[in-house]
């Protein structure tokens, strides 16, 4: 199993060698005549040794097999039950289990001021969390602050003080004081009468063997009496998680936990599945040094992703960062029409960069796998848009629309279609620093994008963008399999129904591709 990563990945990526032998697994049952205790127990094995190779505990596999075990009872099924289905159904629900801990974690609430305190060992990445937590709830609608109470590193005050002018964060630290604890008091009294809604403090790294250090954490912890004590804690230690995890919660009351460095290392399952079995539930989790790498931990949603199953409550988050809401109507209105101009296309382009990485969200989409940008080659894909929309950027209001106002008006009253001509290719090019190669790709792109779109013409289109019809989920089907033809090989029309009653019901546990 690989253990470098040169790209920032999503975690279906990172434990992507986990999902694609358990979906593989699956797969291989879903192909069998008869299901009977051979076929099983060679499933089982399977899905074990996946689970062993990410790191996983062996007593946590042997737990999960059992229990697996113990809920099919093939001998007393009856006949007319999906034998296939019921076991691929225990395999989704104990893997959710195993990640669980059974345990809801703090949530702060508007209107009202909660203190977080960040602890952990050094370098496990606490104050990068500290600033990515801070900007996930700013960008919720909180009033949010961050307190420096990092006395012992060189450079932590400066750190965390960058961080939060580039996230236009309220920030306290102090150059003079160097009792942590003052600060930290200073600081929290201080954005409490600002009536801060989210005070996050960060304290130094520790180590285990520094007493002191401890005991200082305890002293911050007494003073500013936190709503929450986040423990940080570096993902590349596997199955240790376990171990220091509990050692923490000995010194202070831990309440929950954030992963970091899940963007590059194979031992992520053991830690995930480690944490949840010390009963601390998992936050977040930090898949890159970048703001947007930085995602809200479920395990249900988790295991979705894992078994290429999609997390659209995820994608649906995300949509609501970048106001897809007020965005979705004009546009499908444009779309049912059979029109998808360049100025479309950009405004599509820059909705996507918003989001976040690509691979994140194509993660998140059902029967897609978080592989499909290769990795390493998410910049390339990224700086691919980033190209077109310099060039796009360049071009006047008739060249965006694609219509060319100068000329009479075509029948029906609507503006001629405007030719793209050697000269005006040429004065894109100049103006946008690019080649006329370049640009004739960007046309060209937006006509394959446009023969995409052109599937959905005749969609029934809600008020609120939402889309209707009896036939939807074929048109749909089609216009995914187009851009992604591993789309219809992962189910096709089945998983876009799949999809849509996710969306509908709330249910995110709906099936498996290519497994109905």
């Amino acid at each position: 199993v690989s253990t470098q990563s040169t790209g920032k990945q999503s975690p279906a990526m990172v434990l992507n060698d986990l999902g694609k032998k358990i979906t593989g697994a699956l797969k291989k049952l879903s192909e069998e005549p008869v299901i009977d205790e051979e076929v099983l127990k060679a499933l089982l094995k399977e899905i074990g040794n996946a689970l062993m190779q990410a790191d996983v505990h062996i007593s946590a596999v042997m737990d999960l097999r059992n229990r697996i075990k113990n809920r099919i009872d093939l001998e007393m099924m009856a006949a007319g039950y999906n034998k296939k289905r019921l076991v691929q159904l225990a395999v989704f629900e104990e893997l959710c289990e195993m990640l669980d801990p059974g345990r809801k974690p703090f949530a702060p609430k508007k209107g009202k001021t909660s203190v977080v305190m960040f602890v952990g060992l050094q370098g496990a990445g606490k104050t990068t969390s500290c600033t990515k937590y801070a900007s996930y709830y700013k960008k919720q609608g909180f009033k949010v602050a961050l307190v420096c109470a990092d006395t012992y590193r060189a450079g932590a005050l400066d750190q965390l003080k960058q961080n939060a002018l580039k996230a236009k964060i309220a920030f306290y630290g102090s150059m003079t004081e160097m009792d942590p604890v003052a600060i930290a008091d200073d600081g929290v009294q201080k954005f409490k009468a600002e009536k801060m809604e989210l005070i996050i403090v960060d304290t130094s790294g520790r180590h285990k063997q520094e007493e002191a250090l401890f005991e200082e954490m305890t002293q911050i912890e007494e003073t500013i009496e936190p709503n929450d004590v986040i423990f940080v804690m570096d993902s590349t230690i596997g199955q240790g998680a376990k171990d220091q995890a509990t050692a923490f919660r000995g010194a202070v009351k831990v309440g929950s936990v954030i992963l970091t460095k899940l963007d590059g290392h194979a031992k992520g399952g053991g830690a995930i599945s480690a944490v949840a079995a010390t009963e601390s539930p998992i936050v977040f989790i930090g898949t890159g040094e970048h703001m947007d790498n930085f995602e809200s931990f479920e395990a249900k949603r988790f295991v979705q992703r894992l078994l290429g199953m999609g997390d659209l409550k995820g994608l649906l988050e995300l949509g609501k960062n970048v106001d897809l809401e007020k965005q979705a109507p004009q546009m499908m209105e444009r779309i049912q029409k059979g029109e998808f101009s360049l100025r479309d296309m950009r405004d599509q382009f820059q909705t996507v960069l918003k989001m976040g990485p690509l691979d994140k969200m194509i993660g998140m989409l059902p029967g897609f796998a978080g592989d499909m940008i290769p990795k390493g080659r998410e910049k390339e894909s990224e700086a691919r848009i980033k190209g077109f929309l310099t060039m796009m950027d360049s071009m006047t209001f008739d060249e965006l629309d694609g219509i060319d106002s100068g000329r009479a008006k075509r029948s029906g009253g609507r503006p001629a279609e405007l030719k793209w001509q050697d000269d005006r290719i040429l004065r894109v090019a100049r103006g946008s620093g690019r080649s006329g190669r370049d640009v004739v790709c960007l046309l060209e792109e937006r006509k394959r994008m446009a023969k995409v779109m052109s599937k959905m013409k005749g969609l029934k289109i809600g008020k609120n963008g939402d889309i209707k019809g009896r036939n939807m989920p074929q048109q749909m089907s089609k216009v995914l399999s187009q851009l992604n033809p591993a789309f219809a090989k992962a189910g096709g029309e089945a998983s876009m129904r799949q999809m849509l009653q996710q969306l509908q019901n709330g249910d995110m546990g709906a099936g498996f591709p290519g497994m109905m």
